[in-house]
């Protein structure tokens, strides 16, 4: 926990490393006697014109982190492709052919995912606007969602309580200004997280996890090779995965990054990290799985 340590200098409030041992404490076994509906419905809102890719990535990684259900709603022109990379997903289209402008009706699901590649046009703005303020649920929001709410920060105040906001270091800035250094950002991101109520998941070499309850944790799993366009996806659609099947939102978020980055190790072993993909990554979570399983 060396490189953690210099990782976080600077930031003075305690914090918890999640490891293989705090993630196996939180994983819970499939009951045998378990259907689809005991893991739930997750809707995802993602894709755009040109982005649809993000949308399967997103997808794929929900339904292999084990969500019982999965609705993605696409604009119209990702219908064909996202039916035949993902035949297990359901598909809502949008009436637009380009971009998500309405979501469906949020009752059968248990949790929503929104942002992978929906772009930032008036009329996707509008639609995720109208989402946070009528959510009965806590949202999953990366990506150009955060990019949309940083440009209306009175949106943070209607964020439902208990969302998973899941920014990079730029989004981070963009929604909480410019930080000079991670002890800067670590601060911003604790008193934010309390202040709106949501669990903020700030990405990088160690993922720190930021609780409205104030209390900190950093990951300590994952690599280098996961610094690629399409591995901010792949969490959304696990952080995603885990709230439908009934994971309070912090252990959600917790153990979804945890498995991301272990996923993101296996691949590396495999690939290695220049050559390891975000679509590998997907592809070593059931293997994640069985190593928390042997614990």
């Amino acid at each position: 926990m060396k490189d953690l340590a210099s990782f976080v200098k600077g930031f003075q409030e305690s914090y918890t490393p999640v490891d293989l041992t705090i993630a196996r404490s939180m994983y819970k076994p499939r009951d045998p006697l378990s259907n689809k509906g005991t893991f739930g419905h997750a809707l995802l809102l993602a894709g755009s014109y040109g982005k649809i890719g993000a949308a399967v990535m997103a997808a794929r990684a929900c339904l292999c982190t084990g969500a019982g259900l999965l609705t993605t709603h696409l604009p119209s022109c990702g219908y064909i492709i996202m039916q035949t990379a993902l035949p297990e997903a359901m598909v809502t289209v949008d009436t637009s052919p380009r971009m998500i402008t309405r979501f469906p009706d949020l009752k059968p699901y248990r949790v929503v995912g929104a942002g992978p590649g929906i772009g930032s046009s008036e009329p996707t703005r509008a639609m995720l606007k109208k989402l946070i303020k009528t959510s009965p649920h806590p949202l999953v929001l990366d990506a150009d969602a955060l990019n949309i709410i940083s440009r209306d920060k009175k949106l943070l105040q209607k964020i439902p309580p208990n969302s998973i906001l899941t920014p990079h270091p730029k989004e981070f800035d963009r929604l909480f200004g410019d930080s000079e250094t991670n002890a800067r950002r670590f601060k911003l991101a604790h008193q934010h997280a309390r202040e709106y109520q949501v669990i903020l998941v700030l990405k990088g070499h160690y993922t720190g996890i930021f609780c409205p309850d104030g209390r900190v944790f950093f990951n300590t799993s994952g690599n280098a090779g996961m610094a690629k366009g399409g591995s901010g996806d792949v969490l959304t659609g696990m952080v995603t995965a885990m709230l439908a099947q009934g994971y309070r939102p912090a252990e959600a978020a917790k153990l979804a990054v945890f498995l991301h980055g272990l996923a993101g190790d296996l691949a590396a072993e495999l690939h290695s990290e220049e050559s390891m993909m975000p679509g590998d990554l997907i592809a070593c979570i059931g293997k994640g799985f069985k190593l928390l399983l042997a614990g």
